[in-house]
């Protein structure tokens, strides 16, 4: 399976891996992926590379930024469920070359040919395991994702701050238990729309992520100071408006500040601000 760049390797090179890094960084790579560095770790959520429509009608509509072979370093990948766009072996594979492991649900490795991953690189995560990597300690929590066979959440903990990665799921009482659990300082939350869908030769309309009610209500129940909003532009007529966030958010208490990325964007956990990437930028 070939992955291709919208952006050559300067993107990868020149900020992803940039070597002046001091405390907790992440950079967006499109739907719900991101890279997260520390001055000592490396690792990855979701990432997605796929350059192909995954189905014959709905296209990717944000670049790829880097192709997984240019990863210059990787201490392990965690993917939320079992959907292509999150646990998609030639996108993490190559991310494995430096030595850690995919962590996922297991009706990931039951619903995806992962023949090619070693088997000592593929770790079970499920409610309730703590992995440790460098900085970096990775809880597993539940959620509930009723398109995915299975799914799950994590909590990012450093002494910087704590990150919740949602994937896909949607307002659960898991939710309120992770919100009572850890103080999150930012929290990543999928957002989108109905969409129309082929099934069985018809075209039908279903609801595929949270609306904007649906992100409110988890960002307080999860009480989500710093809200990203994620997957909102992933597919071509399933798209969202993130700036009807701050208007559904108008008089809750949660969340108190929304930061609408892009690809390539980069975040601090230490302040709010989104980073653009500077070659786009100038």
């Amino acid at each position: 399976m070939t992955i291709n760049s919208d952006w050559g390797e300067w993107w990868a090179r020149e900020e992803l891996y940039e070597p002046s890094i001091t405390g907790v960084s992440l950079w967006f790579l499109g739907v719900t992926g991101w890279a997260i560095r520390t001055p000592e770790t490396t690792i990855f959520i979701d990432p997605y590379f796929s350059t192909e429509r995954d189905r014959e009608y709905v296209a990717r509509m944000p670049p790829v930024p880097m192709e997984p072979q240019w990863a210059e370093a990787c201490d392990a990948v965690f993917c939320t469920h079992d959907h292509r766009d999150h646990f998609w072996p030639p996108s993490f594979g190559p991310l494995l070359d430096h030595g850690g492991s995919v962590h996922a649900p297991p009706e990931c490795y039951d619903n995806h040919d992962v023949s090619e991953i070693p088997a000592e690189q593929r770790e079970v995560a499920e409610p309730g395991d703590t992995y440790v990597i460098g900085d970096l300690t990775i809880r597993v929590r539940d959620g509930r994702d009723p398109d995915a066979d299975g799914s799950v959440t994590y909590v990012l903990e450093h002494e910087e701050g704590t990150i919740f990665h949602g994937g896909d799921n949607r307002p659960c009482e898991a939710f309120r238990d992770v919100g009572e659990e850890f103080d999150i300082d930012m929290g990543m939350l999928s957002y989108g729309t109905s969409g129309r869908i082929v099934m069985d030769g018809e075209v039908k309309r279903r609801k595929l992520y949270n609306d904007a009610q649906d992100v409110v209500e988890a960002a307080n129940a999860l009480e989500i100071d710093r809200l990203v909003p994620t997957h909102w532009r992933r597919w071509r007529s399933i798209q969202a408006d993130p700036g009807a966030l701050s208007k559904a958010a108008t008089t809750f208490e949660y969340p108190r500040v929304i930061e609408e990325i892009e690809v390539g964007d980069r975040l601090r956990l230490d302040r709010p601000g989104i980073v653009p990437p500077a070659r786009l930028d100038g």
